[in-house]
């Protein structure tokens, strides 16, 4: 039997030295595109990173402003090709940018083209007005106070997430909370719905019904307690207070209301001629409770009424030793007695208003 021998042609020495020229050819090629794309065209001098803000509205030319204002960008025209290839020219989109110091122009241009930008914290409690509240917003992020107002006063917006004017501010829940920085008053807007909605679960929902309030109801009696004492363990005790009352068809006759009324928080005293005040927040005129909360209540107050004291109380008074805290009481006639001392006190201390 005879074998038969494949014959493979071997590469001449010519043709092995073309192939490693091609080889080094390509390969310094790739090296060459590599570090060609991986240029740096950012130089922070002497620091590692800074912010770059791009409004909304901003254009490319814009952008390469922004870039330049402090020197930060060194390379313009191998920016401007990478930018090209990247269309990111007809891609501007606003934010708040985390920009490193020897940034290629093709990480640069990914990172804004995408819209990569970094979230900043919105944080806000102890708010009374939704003006303060936008005030507070707007420090930082794109938006101003005015344009937050917009949104927050729009017939249509409020409408859409099923609250009045009066019951707005129950929407907006004390905390601290993560937004992109172009954030406009509608997205403002839904994004609080989102985090009010998330707030109630059916836990909360299940401890108001079962209280016979509705969310707002809660909102609205955590907003008058939270005006009456600062105290947290009182709290539980005065949001009792006024729950007996509801039950009981009696007056609230909350101070906090009539402060709201008039338009002035500093009072330190209820006059007579006050609870005449014809007004949907004078609890002493009106029974049942204002049409909407008289600030905006913190989490802790809203957690406050859902987990309200079981008690006997009906009416509460400052304590005259300026300590903040009240006396309780469950009859009208020891009621009377603690107001008396209380309004001495006043007297003694001149305190008239």
């Amino acid at each position: 039997m005879s074998i038969k021998k494949l014959n493979i042609a071997r590469p001449s020495g010519k043709q092995l030295a073309v192939a490693v020229f091609v080889a080094a050819l390509l390969i310094g090629c790739g090296l060459y595109a590599l570090n060609f794309l991986n240029r740096a065209v950012i130089n922070l001098k002497d620091k590692d990173e800074a912010i770059l803000y791009i409004p909304t509205g901003a254009n490319y030319n814009d952008v390469c402003q922004l870039l330049s204002l402090d020197g930060w960008l060194t390379d313009q025209q191998h920016f401007d090709f990478i930018a090209s290839i990247k269309h990111y020219p007809t891609h501007i989109k606003a934010g708040k940018y985390r920009i490193t110091n020897n940034m290629s122009a093709i990480d640069l241009v990914n990172m804004l083209r995408s819209g990569d930008q970094i979230p900043v914290n919105v944080t806000f409690n102890n708010i009374r007005t939704l003006e303060h509240l936008a005030a507070v917003a707007s420090r930082n992020i794109e938006s101003d106070s005015a344009e937050l107002i917009a949104a927050m006063t729009d017939p249509e917006l409020i409408s859409k997430y099923h609250f009045t004017p009066a019951t707005l501010p129950a929407m907006f829940l004390p905390n601290t909370y993560q937004f992109m920085w172009n954030t406009n008053g509608e997205q403002w807007m839904e994004r609080m719905n989102t985090e009010y909605n998330r707030f109630w679960s059916a836990e909360r929902i299940y401890k108001a019904d079962s209280l016979g309030l509705t969310p707002i109801e809660v909102s609205i009696i955590a907003s008058i307690i939270e005006e009456e004492t600062n105290k947290v363990d009182e709290l539980p005790i005065i949001a009792g207070i006024y729950i007996n009352r509801l039950r009981q068809g009696m007056l609230l006759q909350a101070c906090p209301t009539l402060k709201y009324a008039l338009g002035n928080f500093a009072i330190r005293r209820i006059l007579k001629k006050d609870q005449e005040i014809d007004s949907p927040y004078n609890t002493y005129k009106y029974a049942g409770l204002p049409p909407g909360p008289i600030r905006i209540p913190s989490i802790t107050a809203i957690d406050a009424v859902l987990n309200a004291t079981d008690h006997e109380y009906l009416f509460m008074c400052a304590r005259p030793d300026g300590s903040g805290r009240h006396n309780f009481a469950r009859t009208n006639a020891e009621h009377q007695r603690n107001a008396t001392i209380y309004q001495k006190e006043l007297n003694k201390r001149k305190i008239y208003r």
